[in-house]
């Protein structure tokens, strides 16, 4: 039997990289490095780079433009909305739609569902986020003041009990909840179910919770309500995020003898090619610069 030794862990969540860290060390000298697709697995990872846990270099291919820019903001936020839209056969149109986060997944949530024609409130702890929120027109405000006037809620934050018991407490009758973010936790189901009188599926990825005396629904029992009730991202978006992947561990394994054990982004030039790459596929071509204007904007001399 051929004993098969890995070199490369591809991640989505640092799911695979925690299970190796803390059940499997004993493979930890045959990784070369690895690669993760998410925020919330890039979050997890600096906290082990922080923590001295962390024992081989990852590539953040989160953090790369054609991922978090085209991903998280086109793709979550197109399948969020459709996903949420197939669960419950909601007319946007008119409803007060809150949407926790304003990250790069938050935006594009928000765009959307803004799109449909909802009234989108955002909630956040990040200041410059929030400012980023206001600017672009949207109402912003403390989770416990938007709990009583938002018809839908979804989270997207990668965090955990964002949307708690007391918010849903204050929440009108016929409220729904949904969860965008990474894990199941972002809703406070373990609350919710203890306090709750009683709860029942009322249509696929669709359940029914009474809680003092008025009714909540939560869909896709509060995971991914793009992948439990829709089809998640489209190919074509995807495409760039898993090009960033195979890149990354191509980069790796090319660079393997000088990466340092922490979280690392791909070079710029990779990410570019990304970008071209997926350009060509899609039939568009785009300006190059002259050689006179590469020097100019490589000099410091001329213009000023």
């Amino acid at each position: 039997m051929i004993e098969f030794k890995p070199q490369i862990t591809i991640d989505d969540g640092c799911d695979l990289v925690s299970e190796i860290h803390k059940k499997h060390p004993e493979l930890i000298s045959d990784i070369i490095c690895g690669c993760e697709e998410t925020t919330t697995g890039i979050i997890r990872l600096k906290a082990m780079e922080a923590d001295n846990a962390l024992k081989y270099p990852m590539i953040a291919v989160n953090d790369n433009k054609t991922k978090h820019l085209v991903d998280n903001y086109y793709g979550t936020g197109q399948s969020t909305v459709d996903g949420i839209l197939r669960a419950t056969n909601l007319l946007y149109a008119g409803k007060t739609f809150v949407v926790c986060g304003y990250g790069s997944c938050g935006k594009g949530v928000a765009q959307r569902a803004t799109g449909l024609g909802a009234n989108v409130i955002v909630t956040e702890v990040d200041p410059f986020r929030a400012l980023q929120a206001a600017y672009d027109g949207f109402r912003v405000m403390k989770m416990a003041d938007a709990a009583g006037i938002g018809d839908v809620f979804c989270s997207v934050t990668g965090n955990k009990n964002v949307i708690g018991m007391e918010s849903m407490k204050k929440m009108k009758n016929g409220a729904i909840l949904a969860n965008s973010g990474h894990f199941d936790n972002e809703i406070d189901l373990k609350s919710l179910n203890s306090a709750a009188s009683a709860h029942k599926e009322v249509r696929p990825f669709m359940a029914e919770y009474i809680l003092d005396g008025k009714k909540l629904f939560v869909l896709g029992e509060g995971r991914l309500i793009n992948l439990a009730a829709g089809e998640g991202h489209p190919s074509e978006v995807m495409s760039t995020s898993f090009c960033g992947q195979a890149l990354s561990c191509e980069y790796g394994v090319k660079n393997k003898d000088q990466l340092p054990v922490r979280v690392l982004q791909l070079p710029e030039t990779i990410d570019d090619q990304i970008a071209s790459l997926q350009l060509t596929a899609m039939g568009v071509e785009i300006d190059t610069m002259t050689d006179e204007q590469k020097e100019y904007l490589n000099s410091w001399e001329e213009g000023t």
